[in-house]
Parts: C-alpha cells; structure tokens; sequence
C-alpha cells in the first residue's frame, strides 16, 4: 500500500514521494528489491530537491548498486546534499577525501566534512575524524583528541568507534 501511495505521490511530482519509493525499491520492502529503480527514484528526489535522495543515489553509486560504480558521481550527489546540511553525506564525501576516490585524496578536506558530519550526530563522521586524529592525516597528530571523536562516535551508536576508543584506552590514552 506504501509503494502505491510513494508511487502516486511521486507521479504527481512530489519529490519525498519518489524518495520514499526509491527506499522501498532499495530495500525491497513491499516490492522486490531493484536497486536501479531505486536510483531512477532517487536521481527524481534529488532532481526535485530531496537531500536525503541525493545522498542515498551517492551510496548507490559509490558501491555500484544499480547503477556503475562511479565515485565522481557520488562525490557530485554528496557534495550538493552535504551542502544542504545532510550529515551522512558530509561523513560519505570525506571518506571519499581521504582515501582518494573520485577526488584527489585531501586529508585536510576529509577533517573538515567530518567534522561538519560529526556535528550533525553522524557517528561514521565522528569516526573518521577520529581515525584522522589518531594517524595525525590532515590534523595535528592527538590522541586525546582521537579518544574524544572515537567515544562520540561509540556513544552514538557505532561498534567501531567503541573499539578503536577502547584501543586507545589500552595503549594509556
């Protein structure tokens, strides 16, 4: 019933409408799992100013899902849903940064989305700034700093941010 209503509401030009259909689509809830219709719904979404589309259309191009893999792209579709303040896709287009893929590796690029993920409650971003931190890429080498990120990332939610905040915990950081 959901994918009929995303449906109508999308070929009515509601924007969040194909948003909703492309998660359906993605996750195969209620219809069978496409992830090219998914992309088709959500290149639709972020065409229509969705942020959320424009960021789950990066992912499905930085893993090749539905689509070929093609990180320039993931980087274009989180760059404009980072810009609209979407935190996943900050924490998504650093990750890009830092190991290079799609754009030229820049450490110092990585911290600051990142950090922008980090401030808007996304633990993979808090994490990765983190990491940054702990290897002094981009930043200032700190473990301490590094320890704070990881357990910001551990108390939201992420088993690896609780893990690399106990290895440093155990190293006496």
């Amino acid at each position: 019933k959901a994918a009929q209503l995303w449906q109508k509401a999308c070929d009515g030009g509601e924007a969040l409408g194909c948003n909703g259909l492309g998660e359906l689509y993605r996750d195969g809830k209620g219809v069978g799992q496409d992830y090219q219709k998914a992309a088709q719904f959500y290149q639709k979404a972020c065409d229509g100013g969705i942020a959320e589309g424009c960021n789950d259309l990066g992912f499905l191009y930085a893993n090749g899902q539905g689509v070929k893999e093609d990180y320039q792209k993931a980087v274009q579709l989180w760059q404009k849903a980072c810009d609209e303040e979407n935190a996943l896709s900050c924490g998504g287009l650093g990750a890009l940064y830092a190991e290079g893929k799609g754009v030229r590796q820049d450490y110092q690029k990585a911290a600051q989305l990142f950090q922008k993920a980090c401030d808007g409650g996304e633990a993979f971003g808090c994490n990765g700034l983190g990491i940054l931190y702990n290897y002094g890429q981009g930043v200032r080498q700190n473990f301490s700093t590094a320890k704070q990120y990881y357990g910001k990332a551990c108390d939201l939610g992420l088993q690896l941010g609780c893990d690399n905040y106990r290895e440093l915990n155990e190293k006496g950081y």
